[in-house]
């Protein structure tokens, strides 16, 4: 099933169809689980959370955005990416069940695994798990409990998977990436001992796969309670972090992906408030974003207004110095001669 309604949206489809296929450049897919009950959030709709302006799921589906085909097991709702949508059977069966109902979706080699309460996690902490996956590298990996098969180490040894650790060391499984093959094996040998999936905690899976941990004390922070919740607003609203979010807030709300030199339209919504006049601050960025959109959009059309608001901005300052020079561009008048009036024809009539 696919779904896709981003709120607020224009100039976007309102579905769509898988985002790729096997092979692409991406080389993955993603599973995000959010069907959760959030009974420490007292049972609120936890994915649907705001943090930064933006729901947790939104946050997250961001750092994925790159997968060739992302999976979201849970009810439909509307997002600002698309994705496909899963439900383990029954509903609410826990954690291995709802990773058993998206990975049947997927066909990539690897697959990011995220749960949908990561305000923090970003596309780089995404790459870099995916980079540690290497095919052709030796990796050294612990067991994550007394129950775990022994490590494999050693060149030519593939790990089956790579997951982030918080900043107690604990295992985080569902910020992770893991080879497909390895998943679905060891999701079939745990359904078979058990019967099925239902009610089995992650631990039993992640015990059975060979895993290099990473380290990230802020990308794996997930938000249980409302003083998680707290946290993150908090920490979204810090003076290093606050315009970064805000840009991604904006361009989530209007349904646009368009990476800009965001220094250059701060220096030039600067040079026109200080050159021309506060007011002009903002409506010149207005209208370097809308000459940029019938250039055909993208950075280089940004860049380009920019340019030449900037230059602008630059020569009217200019104009207001006591030093100021004529143009070259302009007529002027010798040093002590009378100007002359324009000539006119004569009147005709």
């Amino acid at each position: 099933m696919t779904a896709y309604e981003p709120e607020g949206a224009t100039g976007r489809s309102g579905s769509s169809g898988p985002q790729g296929t096997p092979g692409a450049d991406a080389g993955y897919d993603a599973v995000v689980l959010a069907g959760g009950a959030a009974r420490r959030l007292g049972g609120a709709d936890k994915p649907g959370v705001r943090v930064g302006g933006r729901a947790l799921l939104d946050r997250v589906l961001a750092a994925c955005a790159g997968a060739n085909r992302t999976v979201v097991v849970a009810e439909p709702r509307s997002t600002a990416h698309p994705v496909e949508w899963a439900r383990e059977d029954p509903p609410g069966g826990g954690p291995l069940a709802a990773l058993d109902a998206g990975l049947r979706h997927t066909t990539a080699p690897c697959v990011v695994v995220l749960s949908a309460d990561l305000p923090f996690l970003e596309e780089e902490t995404v790459r870099r798990l995916l980079d540690t996956l290497r095919p052709d590298g030796t990796h050294e990996s612990r067991p994550a409990a007394e129950d775990a098969r022994p490590a494999r180490t050693g060149p030519g040894i593939r790990p089956d998977g790579v997951l982030l650790t918080d900043p107690d060391g604990r295992d985080q499984p569902l910020v992770a990436v893991y080879r497909a093959e390895a998943l679905r094996r060891e999701l079939a040998v745990l359904t078979a001992a058990h019967g099925g999936l239902d009610g089995l905690p992650l631990r039993r899976l992640v015990a059975a796969l060979d895993l290099t941990r990473i380290s990230d004390p802020v990308a794996s922070f997930d938000c249980d309670t409302w003083d998680d919740i707290a946290a993150a607003r908090a920490r979204i609203r810090e003076h290093g972090h606050v315009l970064d979010e805000w840009i991604s807030a904006v361009k989530d709300e209007l349904g646009i992906d368009l990476d800009v030199d965001t220094d250059v339209l701060l220096d030039l919504a600067r040079d026109a408030a200080h050159g021309v006049a506060r007011p002009a601050a903002p409506l010149t960025t207005f209208l370097v974003g809308y000459a940029a959109a019938l250039a055909g959009g993208g950075p280089e059309a940004v860049a380009e207004a920019a340019r030449k608001a900037t230059a602008l901005a630059l020569r009217w300052a200019d104009e207001d110095t006591p030093d100021a020079k004529p143009d070259a561009a302009t007529p002027t008048t010798p040093a002590g001669a009378t100007p002359t009036a324009p000539a006119t024809e004569p009147d005709a009539g």
